[in-house]
């Protein structure tokens, strides 16, 4: 047992360190070329969230397996099993997400996601919806993918969960192209659903001070193909589905 808090001790401070020079280095290297360019350079942002996933991946003990390679695609379609997840993806290329609203109010959390260019959704606001889809084009026009997680909220990762087909609509309007993603995790000691997954009634603080606890982390991000997305959004979320579960199943 001691030797569990002992981890979390140096981990913690360790994690400390790291949200303390992650966001230095952000206003000396991203700000910057904001200030001279006089607007968010999302590409800066996606580049240096990279960066540092690389190093906060090394904190966890998360060991992060890429089966594929990134495909070009404008929309990355993710499974979602937790906030581990964003760490897990950026930290094999540069991406940006879309969140829901609430987490750009976590404690650091919040700062760094907002460092990253994370684009929020209030899910209980429909009209929210049409001002997300407007922020999706400076992000795709400086070339960098954006992934949204259209399950709608997190699971244990036993399964994935239906996905919804409202947030494919700027990709069908604008014909963006869209490829499947599937994520899945290993640990150590204990269970996905119940270390890793961050879903449910989980709270964050204890939830974090657990996985810091871990021994060792297993990431494993499966890029499927490229695809166009027609003009049904509700049968191309079906399809991206199956498509995702069967990427999964690889593992």
């Amino acid at each position: 047992m001691w030797q569990r808090w002992f981890r979390v001790a140096g981990r913690f401070v360790q994690f400390g360190w790291f949200c303390l020079s992650t966001l230095w280095d952000f206003w000396w290297s991203v700000r910057p070329l904001e200030k001279a360019a006089g607007r968010r350079d999302y590409r800066a942002r996606a580049e240096w969230s990279n960066r540092h996933a690389r190093r906060l991946a090394r904190v966890l003990r998360l060991k992060v397996e890429s089966a594929g390679a990134p495909p070009p695609a404008q929309i990355y379609c993710a499974n979602h099993l937790g906030y581990l997840d964003i760490v897990t993806l950026v930290a094999v290329s540069p991406m940006v997400f879309v969140s829901k609203a609430e987490v750009r109010d976590w404690p650091v959390v919040g700062w760094l996601t907002q460092c990253a260019g994370t684009i929020y959704l209030q899910r209980e606001r429909k009209g929210d919806l049409l001002e997300v889809a407007r922020q999706f084009d400076p992000v795709i026009e400086a070339g960098i993918p954006v992934v949204i997680f259209l399950e709608g909220t997190s699971s244990g990762g036993d399964d994935v969960l239906p996905f919804r087909p409202s947030l494919l609509a700027p990709a069908v309007a604008a014909g963006w192209k869209v490829a499947p993603v599937g994520l899945d995790y290993g640990v150590s000691d204990g269970t996905v659903a119940a270390d890793v997954a961050y879903w449910g009634e989980m709270t964050f603080g204890p939830h974090f001070v657990n996985l810091l606890g871990k021994r060792s982390l297993r990431g494993r991000v499966a890029f499927g193909a490229a695809r166009e997305t027609g003009p049904d959004r509700k049968q191309l979320a079906a399809v991206l589905r199956e498509e995702v579960v069967a990427l999964r199943a690889k593992a």
